[in-house]
């Protein structure tokens, strides 16, 4: 229902006219209806709904016996679903109410004039006349809203050639899209806007800085990151139809199931960024809306207040780590030689900048220094992590010739680290971990959090590895 609402309010050319519509830039649509009941599903509703509430109640009542696993409960997660789900569905069905029930139903069932529907549950009209980008998802297993639904949606989408908005409908969007967006940013004292309309997109850019007296760095041998290019932001994107299936066990709540939320907040992720704006990007965003520098003060002792190394080897292979600094006391190469040389022969940086560490010192305690440069933030490419698993098992290839040379125990690691060894670390582990470990996404992620505890904080990194893992790719026009 909620998807078919949002198709009517982002379509231009019919009711409820107003201004909504100018505004919409894309619709996501999760489980979607495709037409309005047929007149003789209309007629046995009335009929039901005619019912007085508290035999209507009993019913109800009814279908909720067994809780968790009921037969309401099943209707919409499947028999076969995980406990949490089955309980989020029977908490979801009780605090339901009856009366609120019932008004919903009657709204949504249209009156047929002729065999023409009218009112209701918008159909093929209000989909066909969106000029948006458009993704459609369905559950392989939603029996609620058979995955059929979306591609009869699909077709009507495809099928359809918007015609262009009138001279009056487009006056508005015409100055919109042509101006530039001119907020000239009045900085306030603690260095931000004052409002959201006094953002600009100069204010987007964090410029190089560059250490004074006024704002001595900790640091100053720690390069820092520029923004070279801003995402467009249009406000009219071009028409795309995108449309995907979870397999089975997706379900009509594969909104809240563990098993499918973090694929479909992945894949929704996806096509905000690619087919409407960059700037939805959360990678992109906490990049470069960022007003700090990594070596701050405030940074610098966020960096030494987090564990240095993992508290154990990873899936036999890592130890997660932060990065070193060369002025540090206790986690300086020096040091870490001293410390974690037994252990960790080889380690892999994969920060964008400089290493603020003097590599050959590591060299020369015997253990290897790989760099493999990647972009904070932003989760790893598929070109990226295919180059880190190849770097791996080469190192892994190395490292047991050299234990034999050398006579190593029979615990040694490869080491790796980013900024502070969590997010860009915990993601390369976890695919490593997954494609030549034989462990599932779920397993790894927790894996590595029981190692680096708080594991992969980033909820759109996790988001990433699950639609990575999971096979599934949306399909478009």
């Amino acid at each position: 229902m909620g998807s078919s609402l949002a198709a009517l309010l982002a379509n231009p050319r019919l009711p409820p006219k107003g201004n909504l519509s100018k505004h919409v830039v894309g619709l996501v649509a999760i489980c979607p209806r495709a037409d309005a009941p047929s007149e003789k599903e209309v007629a046995l509703f009335r009929k039901l709904l005619w019912i007085p509430e508290f035999i209507f109640n009993l019913w109800r009542a009814w279908d909720r016996r067994g809780g968790p696993e009921s037969a309401s409960v099943h209707r919409f997660v499947g028999a076969d679903a995980d406990d949490e789900a089955k309980r989020l569905q029977h908490l979801y069905n009780c605090q339901s109410r009856t009366p609120v029930w019932r008004r919903m139903s009657w709204g949504l069932l249209p009156e047929y004039r002729d065999g023409v529907p009218h009112g209701g549950l918008p159909g093929k009209e209000v989909w066909a006349g969106l000029d948006i980008p458009v993704f459609l998802v369905g559950g392989a297993e939603d029996s609620v809203t058979p995955p059929e639904q979306v591609h009869r949606i699909v077709a009507y989408l495809e099928g359809s050639r918007t015609a262009p908005l009138s001279d009056s409908e487009q006056a508005d969007t015409i100055i919109d899209t042509a101006a530039p967006v001119d907020i000239h940013i009045k900085v306030s004292q603690n260095g931000g806007a004052k409002t959201i309309d006094d953002i600009r997109d100069e204010d987007f850019v964090r410029r190089k800085r560059t250490p004074n007296i006024e704002e001595p760095s900790e640091d100053p041998t720690t390069p820092s990151e520029s923004l070279t290019s801003i995402p467009p932001l249009p406000l009219h994107p071009k028409k795309v139809v995108r449309h995907v299936i979870l397999p089975k066990p997706a379900t009509h709540a594969l909104l809240y199931t563990p098993a499918t939320a973090r694929v479909l907040a992945g894949l929704v992720s996806d096509f905000l960024v690619q087919d409407i704006t960059g700037r939805l990007s959360l990678g992109w965003q906490l990049q470069y809306l960022s007003r700090n520098g990594k070596w701050d003060v405030k940074n610098l002792e966020k960096w030494r207040s987090v564990e240095p190394v993992s508290n154990r080897t990873i899936g036999g292979v890592f130890r997660a780590m932060k990065t070193l600094r060369e002025v540090d006391e206790t986690h300086s190469p020096k040091e870490f030689v001293k410390n974690w040389g037994h252990i960790v022969k080889d380690i892999i940086d994969i920060s964008h900048d400089n290493p603020v560490y003097d590599p050959q010192s590591l060299e020369a305690g015997g253990i290897h220094y790989h760099k493999f440069p990647t972009v904070s933030k932003v989760p790893p490419t598929d070109e990226e992590v295919k180059g880190f698993i190849e770097l791996v098992d080469k190192i892994r290839s190395d490292q047991k010739k050299r234990a034999e040379k050398e006579g190593w125990g029979d615990e040694y690691a490869v080491g790796v680290h980013c900024h502070y060894g969590f997010n860009r670390t915990g993601f390369f582990i976890v695919c490593y971990l997954v494609e030549r470990c034989g462990f599932t996404v779920r397993e790894a992620i927790d894996l590595f959090a029981e190692a680096r505890p708080k594991g992969i904080k980033h909820a759109h990194f996790k988001d990433r590895l699950y639609v990575r893992y999971s096979g599934v790719r949306s399909g478009c026009e």
